[in-house]
């Protein structure tokens, strides 16, 4: 197994600089990560600066609140293809799902994955604010919705993934959907025991680190 093909290398805060975009874009180039994680804003950059090489661009979308309209983060997907970007990870509509409005949700969901077209759509639950019947609803939701991953955290909320919500949310996606993880995984041993539970994407800003078996003291 190669940890670094699991690695989306991450770097989402407000702050972020073109330095930063660089840096994290230079890392995957040198350790081969599956994507450099960034927000829509640094998509154009980011795909000059990883020209010619294996490294994807995943951007985030509603991000990180989740309370954008549909037709917002329908057009946030569309841009962000247009711009260059790969993968596509969307917070979920978060007041909807503590709503039980799931009807919302999930037209949402399938209005996405529709402008997406083939490139991969992860779902951010943010289980931190869910309960275990919403995350395994929402989970099911978006196998519904056709979807290609559900993720568990932003990183910007009040917790990250845990090695539970993992096993809880591959349990109910089984093969018909991917689970990622984010926000928390500091080590090599995080990393493993996550893709040990069910996770086969990592979302990091420490991903340098946690595959040389050092500490990440970084958020998210």
């Amino acid at each position: 197994m190669n940890l670094n093909e699991y690695i989306d290398h991450t770097v989402l805060k407000p702050e972020t600089t073109a330095a930063m975009v660089k840096k994290i874009c230079d890392e995957a180039k040198q350790f081969n990560f599956a994507t450099v994680c960034i927000n829509p804003a640094r998509i154009a950059e980011a795909k000059k600066l990883l020209a010619g090489s294996n490294v994807g661009i995943t951007t985030v979308i509603g991000f990180p609140l989740g309370a954008n309209t549909t037709e917002v983060k329908v057009f946030e997907t569309s841009d962000a293809i247009k711009k260059g970007a790969d993968e596509i990870d969307v917070v979920i509509n978060i007041g909807a799902v503590k709503d039980g409005n799931w009807d919302l949700v999930q037209a949402e969901m399938q209005a996405i994955k529709q402008a997406a077209g083939t490139h991969c759509v992860k779902v951010i639950l943010e289980n931190c604010l869910l309960t275990e019947g919403e995350i395994v609803k929402a989970c099911e939701v978006a196998v519904a919705a056709g979807l290609d991953f559900v993720k568990t955290s932003t990183g910007f909320s009040t917790g990250g993934a845990t090695f539970a919500d993992v096993a809880l949310m591959k349990k109910t996606v089984g093969d018909r959907a991917k689970v990622k993880a984010a926000g928390g995984v500091r080590t090599y041993d995080d990393a493993m025991k996550m893709i040990e539970a069910g996770a086969e994407r990592l979302g990091t800003s420490g991903g340098v680190a946690i595959v040389q078996g050092k500490q990440n003291n970084e958020s998210y």
